[in-house]
């Protein structure tokens, strides 16, 4: 489009594809793993061109482009899914809901060689679809595994304002039945996992023991033999960095550029700054580059509007050895309502060239952060 204004007219006529929605997925065809299967070659070796777009300064792949790849890919296997011939055009919108899972196998994605993403739907609920999607990259003549990727994606009717049905999904394999059922283990831990909050149940004894013993660690050994311990005179343990200064913040402007065919930002390039600010937060906590190991649960809780402030804040929230994790928090700004609105929580595994410093929390929430991976307002932390 020419303007922004021609998106009106877009959404205007996908209006009309509301009588394609199916009223109950029993309507719908089933399908099969391998009808939603598709493989891309991303040619990085055969077309420098398009490496510039996909180079960093340490003459790598930019893992932030990556995940914007295999976002547009899960959508697109979504679609491939659900496609019904008679229909020139797909009724449903398709949106990422959850990155489950990215792990892994290589520490360098070389810019010089061709990848391959393979991926199919792997698990159907009604309205939401597992994707399982493998990348690979071209080394002596033979494709090598790089990463695996699980992400869930939801269906919504032509406007994205109301869940829509999906065609079901059969295994025809025990292999597929084995993959089927383990997506079914992944929702329901999905759904444990959003009961675990700490604004919906206690800590556990465990949990508590472990906040107990921090406490302990950041104590002043002079003022317990005095007898005047205070808990607000805390000294920090050797090697050690305190969680509060292991943060960085920023700011995007949401350009039209960015935007999908909903006018709102694309998933993929929110995951992109994510990552970016994450992986400079480790650089800082680490103090050698580190390298990208997992990505966990990625919640898109909201989306993001075109024009948006959107404010992009990372922690270091645990560190062991060279392994460093951080939790990336994203919310939009509403300048007429001065209100702030979570859109996003990424988490980021990464390991460092060399061991890093221990994080230490001074704050109940801080712990916490560590052990459940939960915001909590910085207004509202107390000091143990």
């Amino acid at each position: 489009s020419s303007h922004i204004r021609d998106h009106v007219q877009a959404m205007q006529e996908r209006k009309a594809l509301h009588t394609l929605l199916a009223k109950r997925q029993e309507d719908l065809p089933p399908r099969r793993m391998k009808d939603s299967y598709l493989e891309v070659i991303l040619p990085l070796g055969s077309q420098p061109e398009i490496r510039e777009k996909y180079l960093n300064v340490y003459n790598s792949v930019r893992f932030g482009r990556i995940l914007e790849d295999l976002d547009s890919l899960g959508v697109l296997i979504c679609y491939t899914h659900t496609k019904q011939e008679a229909q020139p055009r797909s009724p449903l919108s398709i949106v990422t809901a959850l990155v489950d899972k990215i792990n892994l196998c290589k520490k360098i994605i070389y810019p010089d060689c061709d990848i391959k993403f393979t991926g199919n739907v792997s698990w159907v609920g009604r309205t939401s679809m597992e994707v399982k999607m493998h990348m690979l990259q071209l080394h002596g003549g033979d494709y090598s595994p790089v990463l695996d990727a699980t992400f869930v994606m939801v269906a919504r009717d032509p406007e994205n304002k109301r869940p829509a049905f999906v065609n079901p999904l059969i295994p025809e394999t025990p292999e597929e039945e084995n993959i089927f059922k383990e997506g079914e283990v992944n929702k329901t831990k999905r759904i444990d996992f959003s009961t675990a909050s700490l604004l919906k149940m206690a800590p556990t004894a465990e949990e508590r023991n472990i906040v107990h013993d921090i406490f302990l660690d950041t104590l002043d050994p002079r003022q317990e033999k005095e007898g005047t311990v205070s808990f607000r005179s805390r000294i920090l343990p050797p090697n050690s960095v305190w969680m509060e200064d292991a943060k960085l913040k920023s700011l995007q402007i949401c350009h039209p550029q960015e935007r999908n065919i909903f006018n709102r930002i694309f998933g993929g390039f929110l995951m992109r700054k994510a990552f970016e600010l994450g992986w400079a937060t480790a650089c800082s906590c680490g103090g050698s580059r580190p390298f990208i190991v997992s990505v966990d649960d990625i919640m898109f809780q909201r989306p993001v509007e075109v024009g948006s402030l959107l404010l992009l804040s990372a922690q270091v929230c645990y560190t062991e050895k060279n392994y460093i994790q951080v939790r990336v928090h994203s919310e939009v700004f509403d300048a007429d309502t001065r209100e702030h609105h979570t859109t996003n929580i990424f988490h980021f595994t990464f390991m460092s060239e060399k061991e890093v410093p221990r994080i230490v929390p001074k704050t109940y929430g801080g712990k916490y952060i560590q052990l459940k991976n939960f915001n909590f307002d910085s207004g509202g932390e107390k000091d143990f």
